[in-house]
């Protein structure tokens, strides 16, 4: 939400709910498994809104659709939640091992 923003009863409860997730985030800093439940509550309520809700709101006509796609262009796209890929995590986890063995030998 930017400064010139009209503030909403919708965009206010929106802004709480960023605010506890991100408190929530901050809170379990350092524990992987947290985390990755909470990414995981994310994604499902993603694919919940999207499939469940979103779609029946789906434009019937070409105008109304002209309307939502200048919407989601105006306003940063379409929303996507990436997932870390397999190469990323394992890159990861290379060079913290990495790290350990060369502190090791340093310390010799």
């Amino acid at each position: 939400m930017t400064s010139g923003e009209p503030t909403t009863p919708s965009s206010d409860y929106l802004e709480e709910i960023r605010a506890i997730v991100k408190a929530h985030a901050q809170r379990t800093a350092g524990n992987s498994t947290e985390l990755l439940q909470l990414l995981r509550v994310l994604e499902s309520l993603h694919q919940i809104i999207r499939e469940e809700l979103f779609i029946k709101t789906l434009p019937t006509n070409r105008q109304a659709l002209y309307l939502l796609l200048r919407e989601i262009e105006s306003e940063g796209g379409w929303p996507y939640i990436p997932r870390m890929r397999l190469k990323t995590f394992i890159a990861h986890l290379y060079a913290e091992e990495t790290q350990k063995l060369e502190s090791n030998q340093d310390n010799d």
